[in-house]
């Protein structure tokens, strides 16, 4: 994929109302693989007492699901306008997220109708050493057409 097919995925998210508020950007974007980046951002942390500076889980969720369509989306002849839709999203919470967040999602295998992808996010420990904070996985129904 060249850079014109991930500035034209940038432009997907920035007209998207959920994803630019959540500020996130395409680092990469290539055969079976994305990356993506989320600034850490106060308005998107948790409110309980002890956990206030750490992402809401919703938000790394939500990042699992998108970076996960993004990176299925490589799979269709037009990266830009394909349909597909989630059926199972798997979340697993490892540390606190209470930095900015690198997303990496792979392909497993995109099939004819479904797909499935393998998500690490990551973020920075106390110790400045970038660490996966959540580990996810997900399906989705891909519509192509028929060959």
């Amino acid at each position: 994929m060249n850079d014109d097919v991930r500035d034209s995925m940038q432009r997907v998210i920035d007209d998207h109302d959920f994803l630019s508020w959540l500020g996130v950007e395409v680092a990469t974007f290539e055969e079976g693989r994305v990356e993506l980046v989320m600034p850490h951002d106060e308005k998107l942390t948790n409110i309980v007492e002890g956990s206030r500076g750490t992402i809401h889980g919703g938000v790394t969720a939500s990042l699992v699901d998108t970076s996960s369509g993004f990176a299925l989306r490589t799979t269709f002849d037009d990266p830009t306008a394909p349909a597909l839709t989630t059926t199972d999203l798997d979340v697993t919470y490892l540390r606190p997220a209470r930095s900015d967040l690198t997303v990496e999602a792979e392909v497993i295998r995109a099939g004819e109708s479904m797909g499935y992808t393998d998500v690490t996010v990551y973020g920075e420990a106390p110790d400045g050493e970038q660490k996966a904070v959540v580990k996810g996985s997900a399906s989705y129904r891909l519509f192509r057409e028929s060959r």
